[in-house]
C-alpha cells in the first residue's frame, strides 16, 4: 500500500477528541503543519497541553474559515458527511480523508477487523487477549481504548481494531487480515440517513480486503452484507447446516463451538473439524457472548494462531464493564448490568441470552427506534417491566399495543432497583437493558450502569 507523504503538507483536524487529538499528534510526527478545528469550547484534561507541546495550532468553538485553509481535512471518528465542515471543504475544494485511510497504511503487523451493531467490543477485548496470551506483540483499539493512530510504527504482530460504521464510512484503503461481523441490526439511522446506508458501511470490512483476507459473519447475515467471496468466509450458526455455501463454518452445537473448514469430512486437506471451547469453560454470560468468543477463537485459528487451552484463556479474560456483566445475586436473584445495551437490538439480545425469567429495567433518551420488537422480546422473556427515563411513555405504549400490562414506572434508578427487587422472586434476573442511551439522566452509559451497581450492591449491607 503506498504511504503519502505528509512533511510540509497542510493539514486540518476536524475534532480534538481521542482520535481527533491522536490523528493531530500523528499527523505532527509526520512533518505536516497541523491545525485542530472542535465545535465544542473545551477540550478534556491535557489535551491542549500535548496539542502546544507538539506545535499544533487549535480554535475551539466552531470551524472558522482557518479550518479550510488546509491541503486535506482529516476527520476525527464520528463525523458525518452531512455535517457544515465536510460540506464546507466540498465547497471549498478541499479534499477530505477519513481516520482509517491516513492510519492504516502506517500500521505494522496483521490487522483484525471487528464490526458489528452489537458485540463487537468483547470480540475485539477477547482476540486481543487471545493473541497476546499466545505470546505476540499485539495492539487492541480503535472504537474503544486507545486510538487506531497509536499503532503505528510498532513493530505489532496483531493490530486488533474495533471499527464503528462512522468509521467506515470514509474508508477507502483498509485492508485486513479477518475482517468479523459480529451481527446486524439497525442502528445509528439518523447518522447514515438509512438502514441500508449503515449496512453498506459495515460491509466494507468485508469488501475493501485484500484476496488472502478472511471474513467471519453470522449466516444470517451473509445475504445482507453483499459477502462474494465465499471461499474466504466463516459462517456462524446455531444450526448443524448453514444456509450459506462458505468456506468454513463456526457450528454453536448444544455444549460446545467447533470450526468446520474444508468440509466436515475428517482428513480433507485445509480441512476437518477443529473445536473452539466448551460454553462451560467460560463465565461469559448470554448465548450472544458465546458467539462473540467462537468469533474470537476462529479468527485466531484462521491465521494459524493455535490456541492452547480455552480455559486458561477465558481464566485470565477480564470482561468488559457494563455488558452483561453479573454484579451480585441476593436473596436467589442475579441482577445484571447491561448498561452498554442502548438501542433495541442489544436490549433484545440481552433479554433473550441472559437464562432465567427477568424483571427488565428499560428506558434513558431514545434514538428514534420503534420499541415494537423491544416489547415482544419483554413478552416473551419477561415478568415485569421497570421504566425510567425520557423514553418511558413510548415504551410503555408499545408494551400495551403487544399485550403486555406487567410494568411500572420509577423516577431514578433507586425507586427502578428498589422495584424491580420487590417484583423478582429466587431463580430470576433483575436486567439492566436499558435500549435506550442514558444522556437523559448520566453523562454516558458507564456513569449509568455504575450508578446501578452501586445501588445493587447498598442492598447488601
Amino acid at each position: 500500500m503506498d504511504i503519502k507523504d505528509w512533511s510540509s503538507k497542510r493539514i486540518t483536524v476536524i475534532g480534538g477528541g481521542v482520535s481527533g487529538t491522536a490523528l493531530a499528534l500523528l499527523a505532527r510526527e509526520l512533518g505536516a503543519e497541523v491545525f485542530l478545528s472542535e465545535e465544542r469550547d473545551t477540550l478534556a484534561g491535557d489535551t491542549l497541553d500535548r496539542l502546544k507541546n507538539a506545535d499544533v495550532e487549535w480554535e475551539l468553538g466552531g470551524h472558522s474559515s482557518r479550518a479550510f485553509e488546509a491541503d486535506t481535512l482529516l476527520l476525527s471518528s464520528g463525523i458525518p458527511p452531512h455535517a457544515f465542515c465536510v460540506q464546507e471543504a466540498a465547497r471549498r475544494g478541499v479534499p477530505v480523508m477519513g481516520e482509517l485511510d491516513f492510519v492504516v497504511p502506517r500500521i505494522e503487523g496483521r490487522i483484525v477487523g471487528i464490526t458489528g451493531s452489537n458485540g463487537k467490543s468483547t470480540s475485539t477485548s477477547l482476540s486481543g487477549h487471545i493473541f497476546q496470551k499466545m505470546g505476540y506483540k499485539t495492539g487492541v483499539g480503535g472504537n474503544i481504548g486507545e486510538a487506531a493512530s497509536l499503532f503505528t510504527g510498532e513493530g505489532f504482530d496483531y493490530v486488533v481494531l474495533e471499527l464503528s460504521s462512522f468509521q467506515l464510512h470514509w474508508a477507502h484503503n483498509l485492508k485486513s487480515a479477518v475482517g468479523v461481523v459480529t451481527n446486524l441490526a439497525p442502528d445509528h439511522i439518523d447518522w447514515h440517513g438509512s438502514y441500508e446506508n449503515y449496512i453498506a458501511a459495515k460491509a466494507k470490512l468485508l469488501s475493501l480486503q485484500g484476496p488472502e483476507g478472511w471474513s467471519i459473519v453470522q449466516d444470517r447475515d451473509c445475504k445482507a452484507l453483499h459477502v462474494e467471496k465465499l471461499d474466504k468466509t466463516v459462517v456462524l450458526s446455531w444450526s448443524e447446516q448453514p444456509e450459506n455455501k462458505t468456506a468454513g463454518h463456526i457450528f454453536m452445537g448444544k455444549d460446545r463451538a467447533s470450526l468446520r473448514l474444508g468440509g466436515k469430512e475428517r482428513g480433507k486437506e485445509g480441512g476437518g473439524e477443529r473445536p473452539l471451547f466448551r460454553y462451560e469453560d467460560t463465565t461469559l454470560l448470554g448465548r450472544h457472548n458465546l458467539e462473540n468468543a467462537a468469533m474470537a477463537l476462529a479468527a485466531a485459528h484462521l491465521l494459524g494462531v493455535e490456541v492452547r487451552d480455552e480455559r486458561e484463556i477465558f481464566a485470565g479474560f477480564k470482561p468488559l464493564p457494563h455488558r452483561c456483566e453479573l454484579v451480585a445475586a441476593l436473596d436467589g436473584v442475579a441482577y445484571v448490568d447491561d448498561s452498554k445495551g442502548t438501542n433495541v437490538a442489544a436490549s433484545v439480545t440481552a433479554l433473550t441470552s441472559v437464562e432465567g425469567r427477568k424483571i427488565a429495567i428499560l428506558g434513558g433518551k431514545g434514538k428514534g427506534e420503534d420499541y415494537g420488537a423491544l416489547a415482544e422480546a419483554v413478552m416473551k422473556k419477561a415478568e415485569a417491566a421497570v421504566l425510567i427515563g425520557a423514553e418511558k411513555d413510548r415504551i410503555e405504549i408499545a408494551l400495551k399495543k403487544a399485550g403486555f400490562a406487567n410494568s411500572y414506572r420509577a423516577a431514578d434508578m433507586e425507586e427502578a432497583v428498589s422495584l424491580a427487587r420487590k417484583l423478582a422472586r429466587p431463580g430470576m434476573v433483575v436486567l439492566l437493558s436499558p435500549a435506550c442511551t442514558s444522556w437523559d439522566m448520566y453523562e454516558n452509559y458507564k456513569q449509568r450502569g455504575e450508578h446501578f451497581r452501586a445501588v445493587v450492591r447498598s442492598l447488601e449491607s
